[in-house]
């Protein structure tokens, strides 16, 4: 999708059912990549070439433990900046971010906003664009669903107030999420509202109660994703 010299594009890898987005500004000729997945670098690599695009900023919405990240080898490949926030503390990367930082790629600008829950270095992004209102929500919020809190420090209190601040942005903004798992691509704020079974409690109490009864089995990569992603996705990092 294009926009004036504005870009975005949703990549997808199937093992992890990973959305990957790169988020471009045609004009000053640089571009960053949300939640990129290693094995698919190739493919990143040659769509920022054919967009004419080089890639300033790698970052991760968290520390993930389906997939193995490819910030480390993004960096080594490209040279960019790599990012995670502040309470991951992953020593790997360029440097973290906080809540309420602004991470600025030419006219492009996220804001950064930590939505724990999921696990407890989770963030969001909100982008005001010519495009739209975008809000790539991570493990967070998913379309009709959204992030388990069984592992990583997670808590289910904590994701639905997380939830309620996204809930405050604009109706009209759309729903980018990390993960989806039937092929839906993206959703808005207003449909969430509407028809995520997840949304429709009364309380963090209720929220509470619904996430510890959904018995999820264990995550296959986890045991090998979250070590390799603290090393940024780099053997021996």
């Amino acid at each position: 999708m294009t926009g004036s010299h504005l870009v975005w594009r949703q990549l997808f890898d199937r093992e992890s059912s990973t959305y990957t987005y790169l988020l471009g500004d045609a004009q000053s000729r640089v571009a960053l990549l949300i939640d990129p997945v290693a094995g698919q670098e190739e493919q990143y690599l040659r769509l920022l070439s054919e967009l004419g695009l080089t890639l300033s900023y790698a970052l991760d919405t968290h520390v993930h433990a389906d997939h193995v990240t490819a910030l480390g080898t993004l960096r080594e490949l490209t040279g960019c900046t790599t990012l995670l926030g502040e309470q991951s503390q992953v020593a790997c990367v360029s440097r973290t971010f906080k809540d309420g930082d602004v991470i600025v790629v030419g006219d492009i600008a996220l804001q950064a906003l930590y939505t724990p829950g999921h696990t407890d270095d989770s963030y969001s992004f909100y982008w005001q664009s010519e495009l739209g209102d975008l809000l790539f929500t991570g493990d967070t919020l998913l379309i009709r669903g959204t992030g388990r809190t069984d592992f990583q420090n997670g808590d289910a209190r904590a994701q639905y107030h997380s939830l309620q601040r996204l809930l405050e942005l604009p109706e009209t903004t759309w729903v980018l999420p990390a993960h989806d798992y039937k092929g839906w691509t993206r959703s808005t704020l207003a449909e969430e509202k509407a028809h995520n079974p997840r949304l429709q409690v009364a309380d963090a109490e209720e929220y509470a109660r619904l996430m510890a009864s959904l018995n999820l089995p264990h995550p296959a990569m986890m045991d090998v994703a979250v070590p390799a992603n603290r090393g940024c996705g780099l053997t021996g990092s």
